[in-house]
Formats: structure tokens, sequence, C-alpha cells
């Protein structure tokens, strides 16, 4: 009779909890909305997720506009191996991408693409 008892009580506070996170979800969600949290969240990911301008991409590597592909890739390879040794993921990643800008930039201006 006591673990019938105890069972019931289990079911019925685990429904009212979830009742509860459910209501609460939805409230923080409308507060969000009220304050335009929502909307600067999605704008900080447009904005983070923006493409990396050769510019950039050179301040990263460290490399003057005049460098040719393999003082890049030497560069990129010095600069990852490191970060992957001692470094952090998120800096090995900007040197990635990085490199990848500046790919497509070299092979843009590559004599064979006319």
């Amino acid at each position: 009779m006591a673990s019938k008892l105890l069972a019931n009580l289990i079911i019925m506070g685990s429904g009212i909890l979830g009742r509860a996170v459910l209501q609460a979800y939805r409230k923080a969600i409308e507060n969000a909305n009220k304050s335009g949290v929502a909307q600067e969240t999605i704008n900080n990911i447009r904005r983070a997720s923006r493409a990396m301008t050769e510019q950039e991409a050179r301040q990263i590597l460290g490399i003057p506009e005049h460098a040719t592909w393999e003082e890049v890739m030497q560069k990129y390879d010095t600069l990852f191996g490191r970060n992957a040794q001692h470094g952090s993921f998120y800096l090995q990643s900007k040197v990635h991408r990085a490199k990848e800008c500046l790919e497509a930039v070299y092979q843009k201006n590559s004599p064979g693409n006319s």
C-alpha cells in the first residue's frame, strides 16, 4: 500500500514539475520577444557568420599583400601546428578560415583563371 502511494506521489509530482518547467520556458520566450533579446541574438549570429575579409585573413596569418601562396602556406602550417599543440581550438579555426579565404583569393587571381 505504501509503495503504491509513493508511486502516485512521484507521478503526480513529476507531472506538476513538468508543467511548471514548460510554463516557465514559455514565459521566458515571451519575455525575450518583448525585450528584443531574441532579435539581438539573431543579429549576433548573423554578424558572427559573416565571411572573413582578405585584409582580416592577412592580419590573422601575419602576411603582407604581396606574399606568395607558398609563404601563405608556410605561415599557415606554422600557426596551425602551434595552436594544435599549445593553443586553442578557436585560434586554430581562425587560422584555418584565414587560409580558406586567401585560398579563394589566390585561386581567383591566378593566371590560369581568366
